[in-house]
């Protein structure tokens, strides 16, 4: 049994778990100033009032499993993406105080103040995590000890901007899907129509990033030579793509939301092949690189987290198949609301 492998493929999941489930919280965050009114602004903001923090968990339990997994990873990444990881939290911290704050108070200058902190902070979260997932397929400096030697400017670049733009519009994307599965009358119409302008923004992003990362980071589609499975990935992604337009033109807002989940944890799982075997590319020394062998923690050390994870996972999603459940169907204002 290769465990090394087993926890790249399950912090994949996790990956692509939050991307999918909190990318629509971003998105409806991006797309909440489209509300004309007090009411239509707390109906959008209720629409992930239940599930906002549920859907975090999933990024901090993906933060802890590459901790205890992956320590040396964990150390350069968190690291060497310092600045990046600093604007993250802020965005996050800032976002969760302005769905909790701006009801506090009825003053129309008091609830606009949170309404663009909380616009603000979520197009702040995407762009940073699309710009980190840029740079990890372009690599960064290490040294032989794998560790980072440069600066945040290192960081950035074309097509870590451009796969940062392509996150915001995938989750604008989401988020509008979303929301069109939760809100009624004219708060809909508008968010169908701003569920199109995502789709077509997304896909101009999508087909431009595909092109920058054959031509940017021809590394990347090496591994397709070693698994010429993985093709089979990148042909459910397209159908699920396709099928996003298929659903929206029908008006079947949930499986459009369905198929926009699934291209995101494709995108995700590409973006995992890509990486194999690194964990932290380095370049301009691949030598450098931190992989899922020499940077994990002991097999003993592995398996007992296995064990945990068999045994915790199911609660989890149990936990998360229920509150979705529960919380179905367009968005209900009450005296316990936002």
């Amino acid at each position: 049994m290769d465990w090394n492998l087993l926890w790249f493929v399950l912090l994949g999941i996790l990956l692509a778990g939050y991307a999918a489930l909190d990318g629509f919280d971003f998105g409806v965050g991006m797309l909440h100033p489209l509300g004309r009114t007090d009411r239509e602004r707390r109906l959008i903001l209720n629409s992930i009032g239940p599930l906002w923090d549920g859907n975090e968990v999933w990024l901090v339990t993906f933060g802890g499993a590459l901790f205890a997994a992956f320590p040396e990873a964990y150390a350069t990444v968190f690291s060497g993406y310092y600045e990046a990881f600093m604007l993250v939290l802020a965005a996050l911290i800032f976002r969760a105080i302005s769905i909790e704050f701006r009801s506090k108070m009825e003053s129309p200058a008091w609830r606009s103040l949170w309404d663009w902190v909380f616009c603000l902070s979520s197009f702040l979260g995407s762009l940073t995590f699309g710009i980190a997932v840029g740079s990890a397929m372009t690599g960064i400096p290490l040294d032989a000890r794998g560790i980072f030697r440069s600066t945040v400017f290192d960081q950035l670049g074309v097509y870590p901007l451009a796969t940062g733009v392509l996150t915001v519009c995938m989750f604008v994307m989401q988020g509008a899907i979303y929301l069109c599965t939760k809100m009624e009358e004219d708060l809909l119409a508008r968010m169908k129509l701003w569920a199109w302008r995502g789709f077509y923004s997304f896909l101009v992003a999508y087909l431009t990033v595909t092109v920058m990362t054959v031509v940017l980071v021809p590394r990347s589609v090496e591994n397709f030579r070693h698994f010429p499975w993985a093709v089979i990935v990148v042909v459910l992604n397209v159908l699920a793509i396709a099928n996003i337009p298929r659903c929206m033109k029908k008006e079947k807002w949930a499986a459009a939301f369905f198929s926009s989940s699934c291209t995101i944890a494709g995108l995700v799982f590409l973006f995992g092949v890509a990486l194999f075997p690194n964990l932290v590319t380095s370049s301009p020394h691949p030598e450098h690189s931190l992989t899922i062998y020499n940077s994990a923690s002991s097999e003993s050390t592995l398996k007992i987290m296995s064990l945990i994870a068999l045994i915790g996972m199911p609660f989890v999603l149990t936990y998360t198949v229920l509150v979705y459940w529960t919380f179905r169907g367009p968005v209900k204002l009450d005296k316990h609301s936002y």
